[in-house]
């Protein structure tokens, strides 16, 4: 108990201390005023004065540059987050993006005894049983790993990918941070609340992917299973024996970089069967499977003979479910056909606000977004800007589309860029109509239809069969007293004040009827005392029936009703 006590207290000195690291280096580079603004703990406070020399020495840098430097400055998580960043065009300005696009996360390689012990701890045996020989210098080191290349005992040839030591826990302690500034940011920042569920939701949930490689051993199982037995598509074998939650053992693809046209050329590979592959295949993925691999840029997609595409880092990848799928598909083609209700149509659905009030003016937007974009020649069409600008559209009507919405179109836009790379004259939306089509005509197939019906029937007949139980439970639970009915009725207030005003005078005017009789019943008696003739009581009785019928005569004025 006390050394958890003890681990409490050292992890929130470590948040501190990382939190002011935060402050101070967003500080450092021009954003003070961010920092000011934020009711940031008292321990987070910083000398202020001290980090001025820092920033005169960044004076000459752009905004846009000050960001970027501040994120490596950061390290691997925000670095991760401006890459992120880069492919939300409608969050930041075009000059922040072009900045953040050129985050890169190379750092220094772990040692090889770092390596060895990982490994070693990881497969519970010496490197020896595990490889036959494992090359010390790093293929590449990142942020979050490094891979090296490995023989198996078997003699295969592999990549090992090995975690960075300690970088799960880093990792840990800045997401706390972000979503804790992010909170903020919410609370004091106009214009942050549409946005920063999504961003900081999607940033956590694929970090997390990308630190177990249980999951990316998983995921490139699916995806070889999806692919299976089509020859356009490789995807690399996995080896469980030597895989863990920190250590991939995958295998080694000799292959050409999907980007370097001059080695496609010399190796009389197609440039344009290429770029058709990578289209179809991508799509497929988005619109066929739901599943599909997040970050297909050149770096992860390499070329193999008879023009086999080979993807590589499955640690981000992308899920659309059925329902998000087709209304994209129908974002697509009402692009295409420059519908601009169906386009409204598919925003609201994507943004589950199709059954809220009508957003004023979000037809109008589509319909010059169109006019804008249509009416050019089609090879200045680019569908990744198309699709952009119609998300900074959703934005400014305060429209938050779910996080992999934006992980597809991220998807799509580097799919794109590398598709056009290859081959300029490349018609992708042309190439998207079958793909929509045939959402479509799976949408209204016989079988799904009986399959749809079928589930309908089969939740309709449960509901029957359980229907008597459950009115049993209702009546046992009203017998016991354990539940109450209560009803209250709504939008009745006006009638209910007029039925009370109106008992209320019939009220008063019956007892002003009963005094006039009685005081006429006691002058006709002469009942004493008497005032030269007349009864005292009789009179004080017409002159209190006097005043309370002015009173009445009145209170009906005033209401307006005689």
């Amino acid at each position: 108990m006390l050394f958890q006590r003890f681990k409490q207290i050292g992890q929130a000195v470590e948040n501190v201390q990382r939190y002011r690291t935060i402050v101070a280096v967003f500080f450092k580079y021009g954003y003070e005023d961010l920092a000011r603004r934020l009711p940031l703990p008292r321990a987070l406070r910083l000398p202020f004065g001290r980090l001025r020399r820092d920033q005169a020495a960044l004076a000459g840098l752009s905004q846009p540059e000050r960001l970027r430097r501040a994120f490596e400055e950061l390290g691997p998580t925000f670095v991760k987050f401006g890459q992120l960043l880069s492919g939300r065009t409608h969050l930041l300005p075009p000059e922040f993006v072009d900045q953040l696009v050129k985050l890169l996360d190379n750092v220094p390689p772990i040692p090889f005894p770092e390596v060895r012990a990982i490994i070693e701890h990881e497969l519970k045996r010496p490197l020896g049983e595990c490889f036959l020989s494992l090359e010390e210098a790093p293929l590449g080191s990142a942020s979050i790993a490094q891979v090296h290349r490995a023989v198996l005992p078997g003699g295969e040839r592999v990549v090992v990918k090995v975690q960075r030591p300690g970088i799960d826990n880093i990792v840990r302690v800045d997401l706390q941070i972000m979503a804790q500034l992010a909170s903020l940011l919410e609370n004091h920042v106009e214009g942050w609340k549409v946005h920063r569920p999504t961003v900081v939701a999607e940033f956590a949930r694929r970090l997390e992917q990308e630190l177990d490689f249980g999951a990316e051993a998983a995921h490139m199982e699916r995806f070889a299973h999806q692919f299976a037995g089509e020859g356009t598509v490789r995807v690399p074998n996995v080896y469980r024996a030597t895989s863990t939650r920190r250590v991939l053992a995958m295998e080694y693809i000799d292959g050409i970089k999907a980007s370097n046209l001059a080695q496609l050329e010399s190796a009389e590979l197609d440039r344009a069967e290429i770029a058709t592959r990578i289209a179809a295949l991508v799509m497929k993925q988005i619109f066929e499977y739901g599943f599909f691999h997040a970050d297909p840029h050149p770096g992860n997609i390499q070329i193999l003979p008879a023009n086999v595409i080979c993807f590589l880092d499955f640690g981000m990848m992308g899920f659309l479910d059925r329902h998000t799928r087709e209304t994209f598909a129908d974002l697509v083609v009402g692009t295409a056909q420059r519908d601009e209700a169906g386009i409204s149509t598919a925003l609201l659905r994507l943004a589950g606000a199709e059954f809220e009030a009508p957003r004023p003016g979000l037809e109008a937007d589509v319909s010059e977004f169109i006019h804008q974009y249509f009416y050019r020649p089609l090879g200045e069409m680019v569908f990744g800007e198309l699709v952009n600008h119609l998300f900074q559209l959703t934005a400014r009507h305060e429209l938050t589309m779910p996080p992999d919405i934006f992980t597809t179109l991220k998807a799509l836009s580097l799919m794109e860029g590398l598709v056009r790379q290859l081959n300029p004259k490349h018609d992708l939306i042309g190439q998207a109509r079958p793909f929509m089509r045939q959402l479509h005509i799976n949408r209204m197939s016989p079988r799904r239809l009986l399959r749809q019906w079928t589930e309908v029937g089969g939740d309709a007949l449960v509901f029957v069969r359980e229907l008597p139980l459950e009115l049993r439970r209702v009546l046992a639970q009203f017998n016991s007293g354990k539940m109450r009915l209560t009803f209250r009725h709504e939008g009745l207030e006006p009638l209910d004040n007029t039925l009370e005003r109106v008992s209320n005078r019939l009220a008063f005017a019956l007892v002003l009827s009963a005094l006039l009789v009685a005081s006429s019943l006691i002058m006709h008696a002469r009942v004493p005392p008497l005032w030269h003739g007349v009864p005292l009581l009789g009179l004080a009785g017409y002159l209190f029936a006097g005043l309370m019928g002015v009173w009445l005569l009145l209170s009906i004025v005033r209401h307006g009703r005689m």
